[in-house]
């Protein structure tokens, strides 16, 4: 029997997807904030607690394109579930490392990167969860609400953490993270599935909404046995189409710049507040605290504000303008942060940065469900792939700037990428998905909808 009361699973199940993108930076994160110890106990110096991070970032990197391949054969259901169980086993050997390991430096670049390979399913599956379950006019809020994840998962790592550490030592951090990510997997196991048509707690009124038909029907969607609207999907990859995008390597590009910058806060701001402006251990935990808690807010705004700015201006401002503007704005913050004399300003500046640049988080996983379509999950692997090259580049490249020109050189650097993903993103046209033909024009916004015309039947862009 369907349900007929009104029902909000779709939200029920993104809000744990939150719960898990928290999840992935806290076990990506926990390095910055145990690294002192962990460099202590095993010999390591800054450059080589890089290499750990350059070496899950390599591996996230490598393996985005088959993650969102994955993602697409198998469902964001199973292959989440095997990924946080991954991420939680990957953690757990690095807490049972011996300290005296000989070459341990060589063993936890290797734990590092299966962490990386594991992480590299969370987003483009979550993507892949989101072009299956949510309308087109509220993708931008649920990206945001995801990716808010990403600030509270490391905003809560460096008091969280830090009490761990200053009472049970690093380990006992790792193995909190690990725990907490294996109990995280099973849940979403019992509460997620694949598509919409097939969870028991879905009702008939979301079914429809999630699909964007009406009562009647339409001719685009089919009838199952039960009653419950299908809307058909091909399971066919279109990789000519994807590859030819020319859009996408500038959103690679974008990406790059962005990820580059984030990594500056996941690596080496705690490590920055501590070393060069002075902070203790508590200190800096608070301190670091506050660009992730500005991200989580930035981001759901962000989220929400791509989608008012799509539905009333089209998807080049909701998408583009947005991200552009956010970009520039980071670059100023992250220059005026750097040059202040005054440690607490600094921070409170680094932080605005942060939370600017999160504003433009939810526009690049929209525009990826925007331009792709059912091969979202391909797509935003490619454009991830491309950002966390920029992550492993800084995770590594920030020390070395720092240690020959100077911590203000390394932001300015940082600012400079911010200035060039707003170029990439003023080339991006969201508006323009890959199967043109397939579109109905009532599904777009009122002002994408007249940037199209029909010829011969088939939809065409016009006065672009």
């Amino acid at each position: 029997m369907s349900i007929k009361h009104k029902t909000k699973v779709r939200w029920l199940l993104a809000s744990w997807l939150f719960v898990l993108s928290a999840i992935a930076y806290l076990d990506r994160t926990n390095l910055s904030i145990a690294g002192l110890q962990i460099g202590h106990e095993f010999g390591l110096g800054n450059q080589r607690l890089g290499w750990m991070a350059s070496a899950f970032l390599i591996g996230y990197a490598a393996f985005q394109v088959p993650a969102g391949w994955v993602s697409a054969r198998f469902g964001a259901r199973l292959v989440l579930t095997v990924g946080v169980l991954w991420w939680g086993i990957a953690t757990i050997f690095t807490a049972l490392l011996p300290s005296s390991t000989t070459h341990a430096v060589l063993f936890l670049v290797a734990l590092r990167f299966g962490l990386g390979v594991g992480e590299s399913i969370i987003y483009p599956a979550a993507n892949h969860f989101v072009m299956r379950w949510f309308p087109s006019h509220e993708r931008g809020m649920v990206n945001g609400l995801i990716f808010a994840g990403v600030g509270a998962g490391s905003g809560l790592t460096p008091p969280l953490l830090t009490w761990f550490i200053l009472h049970h030592g690093w380990r006992s951090a790792f193995w909190f993270s690990a725990v907490v990510g294996i109990l995280a997997g099973v849940i979403w196991w019992w509460i997620a599935r694949d598509r919409p048509e097939t969870h028991p707690w879905v009702g008939e009124t979301e079914l429809r909404l999630i699909r964007e038909v009406s009562p009647s029907d339409s001719p685009d969607h089919t009838v199952s046995e039960n009653g419950r609207y299908r809307q058909p999907e091909s399971n066919k990859i279109s990789w000519k189409l994807i590859l030819h995008r020319s859009d996408l390597l500038t959103l690679m590009g974008a990406y790059f710049g962005f990820l580059y910058v984030a990594w500056v806060y996941f690596s080496w701001f705690f490590i920055y507040m501590a070393q060069v402006r002075g902070f203790d251990l508590k200190a800096s935990a608070r301190y670091t605290m506050l660009p992730f808690l500005s991200m989580t807010i930035f981001c759901l705004l962000g989220g929400k504000l791509t989608d008012v700015l799509t539905r009333r201006y089209g998807l080049r401002v909701g998408r583009c303008g947005l991200a552009a503007s956010a970009s520039l704005l980071t670059a100023v913050f992250l220059v005026l942060g750097s040059q202040l004399h005054n440690p607490q300003l600094a921070g409170l500046t680094l932080a605005a940065g942060a939370g600017a640049l999160y504003l433009s988080q939810s526009a690049y996983w929209s525009a990826a469900i925007d331009i792709a379509g059912a091969n979202s999950s391909i797509f935003a692997s490619i454009i991830n792939m491309g950002g966390q090259i920029g992550g492993a580049v800084t995770a590594s490249l920030t020390p070395w700037i720092a240690q020959r020109f100077g911590w203000t050189t390394s932001f300015a650097t940082a600012a400079a990428f911010a200035v060039l993903s707003a170029i990439f993103w003023s080339t991006v046209h969201p508006e323009r998905p890959l199967h043109v033909e397939h579109i109905s024009p009532g599904s777009l916004p009122n002002d994408d909808r007249s940037k199209l015309e029909t010829h011969n039947g088939v939809i065409e862009e016009a006065h672009l």
